[in-house]
């Protein structure tokens, strides 16, 4: 008895934490895009955009990247794993403050607030990335992912990443206003150093080393690893960024945690 009741307890708050998530994506997407030209759409919309604006440039300049391999290839393994990680964080950051009046329902909680414009950035890079694959593999520009397993594999650590970062960065900018100051210039220094534009064989071995460092570089190799690694020799070691997700998971709920306490809701 003791442990049925412990999982229909487990049950019944699991179904309110789907619900409170549920009404704040919808809240999310309502105050984001709004009902105006099309609307949510947008969500996924604005990075296949980005994506596709990369992919002509490259074209039209005929960016070869040290390697015999089709530039929308490139681009879109590139580009949308950037759109994935760097999004994240600038969503979340100053994320909690216009939603403070939400956090007098005693089942709406900090942690929600965020993971609900987590959930809308990952499906807008991930739904932006699936549908621009399928139709560059329709018309022709590419082939099909050799590992599509793989792929997959590769972007749910990325998203996984993205998300602890967000919320750790979230979490110390509500305790201090130089975390939002400070990422903005950061993220774009890591954006020509995440693995985007270039691959990691093509680099000096020094240059190899330094760049290894970041997690956001093994996770987009191993991407395009499971895309067309026949072509390439990629450089990976996936249990790096896990280890690097879950330390930095742990100690972002640690922070929002104390975050938690000290928020006062309006």
């Amino acid at each position: 008895m003791p442990a049925t009741g412990a999982f229909t307890s487990f049950r019944s708050s699991l179904a309110v934490q789907r619900r409170v998530l549920g009404a704040l994506l919808l809240r999310e997407i309502l105050t984001r895009y709004g009902r105006h030209n099309i609307g949510f759409l947008w969500l996924f919309v604005e990075p296949m955009l980005f994506t596709l604006g990369v992919t002509a440039l490259w074209s039209i300049a005929n960016v070869s990247h040290g390697i015999d391999l089709p530039v929308a290839a490139f681009a879109l393994t590139g580009y949308s794993a950037v759109l994935l990680w760097r999004n994240m964080p600038s969503r979340c950051i100053g994320g909690v403050k216009p939603n403070l009046s939400l956090l007098y329902h005693r089942q709406v909680r900090v942690l929600d607030v965020l993971l609900a414009r987590l959930i809308l950035e990952g499906a807008g890079a991930t739904i932006s990335f699936a549908i621009l694959s399928l139709i560059f593999v329709t018309v022709g520009l590419i082939q099909p992912p050799e590992d599509l397993l793989q792929v997959i594999g590769g972007w749910a650590v990325l998203t996984w990443f993205g998300m602890s970062l967000a919320l750790l960065l979230s979490a110390w900018a509500e305790q201090s206003e130089l975390v939002d100051k400070l990422w903005h210039p950061a993220s774009y220094l890591f954006f020509p150093l995440s693995g985007a534009a270039y691959l990691v064989d093509i680099l000096p071995k020094a240059a190899q080393n330094v760049v290894l460092y970041l997690p956001m570089v093994h996770c987009t190799e191993y991407i395009r690893d499971g895309y067309f690694g026949s072509k390439f020799h990629a450089h990976y070691d996936m249990s790096y960024p896990i280890i690097v997700s879950a330390c930095l998971t742990l100690l972002a709920l640690a922070q929002l945690r104390k975050v938690s306490r000290e928020v006062i809701p309006e």
